[in-house]
């Protein structure tokens, strides 16, 4: 994995710097702020030039807003940096093995729920034989609702998984759940791109979400869920 900075040189040129240097690489970290250029207007930039290594981003700006529009950058996880290094180094290798996998495609052993099937090892979760795409924290997110399928999970719960327990994020004491309300909907768009129909991550607003589906023969079996 290499680490790269160049935060001395001009805008464009650093981009050509870092696009040159990828190929030893096998993970982009990228800070929020940088002092010529942010690291969201950096990514476009990057892929423009053809990088397609997997990016993540650490900061100190953990801001929904932030979030979402890493994601929507293509970002594969982004990571508070008051998360310590252990859990930085953690994502990064579940993020590193994913993208070694793309590139490598090696049987896996994976836990099978109906349409759903998981890759703990890898994290990596697919819906009728597709990869969804999920980031790590999503994935996590995913993986939790369907150990306890039929439960509803409260919003701090699900929150605690998301990031860790006793994480505040938002405005307010409550804010927490507009971050999670926010990741569902990301969650839920991404099953929805692959199959229009997916419906099994189910709401209720005064206990939180649930995935929601019956055990029949073969393992769980989906069932339409309402949304809210």
């Amino acid at each position: 994995m290499a680490w790269l900075c160049h935060s001395h040189l001009p805008r464009r040129r650093r981009a050509a710097r870092v696009a040159r240097c990828c190929c030893d690489a096998d993970v982009i970290v990228l800070d929020w702020r940088l002092p010529t250029i942010s690291g969201i207007d950096l990514l476009p930039e990057l892929r423009q030039r053809g990088v397609t290594l997997p990016v993540v981003f650490l900061t100190s700006h953990p801001e929904l807003v932030n979030e979402e529009l890493a994601f929507e950058r293509g970002a594969l996880d982004f990571v508070d940096k008051t998360r310590g290094v252990e859990i930085l180094a953690s994502r990064l290798r579940l993020v590193s093995a994913s993208g070694k996998l793309e590139a490598h495609p090696q049987p896996e052993d994976r836990i099978v729920y109906g349409e759903l099937a998981l890759g703990p090892a890898i994290h990596r979760a697919y819906w009728n034989d597709v990869d969804i795409g999920l980031t790590a924290g999503e994935y996590d997110i995913v993986h939790f609702l369907v150990s306890s399928v039929g439960i509803y999970r409260t919003y701090r719960e699900i929150y605690d998984v998301q990031h860790y327990e006793g994480f505040a994020a938002g405005h307010g004491e409550l804010g927490f759940q507009t971050n999670v309300r926010s990741t569902i909907k990301r969650i839920r768009r991404k099953f929805c791109k692959i199959d229009p129909t997916f419906s099994e991550i189910q709401t209720l607003p005064a206990l939180g979400y649930r995935w929601r589906g019956r055990i029949g023969r073969g393992g769980l079996v989906a069932c339409q869920a309402q949304e809210s």
